[in-house]
């Protein structure tokens, strides 16, 4: 199965805290760290939710 390389690209302070609890539950901490998930139907909705925020590139 392929999988998704998941990069946060933009701060999420300021944020709603939904968008906020979006990034932690893709494991995303930091600014320009990179996560690694296959594309499930569940992650791929969390990524439509903080796509502003995110860059996505398939591995």
């Amino acid at each position: 199965m392929k999988k998704i390389k998941i990069t946060q690209v933009r701060s999420a302070i300021d944020r709603p805290i939904r968008q906020k609890r979006s990034l932690e539950a893709l494991g995303l901490k930091k600014m320009h760290q990179t996560v690694e998930h296959n594309p499930t139907p569940q992650i791929l909705g969390i990524v439509e939710k903080v796509k502003h925020l995110v860059q996505v590139e398939e591995i």
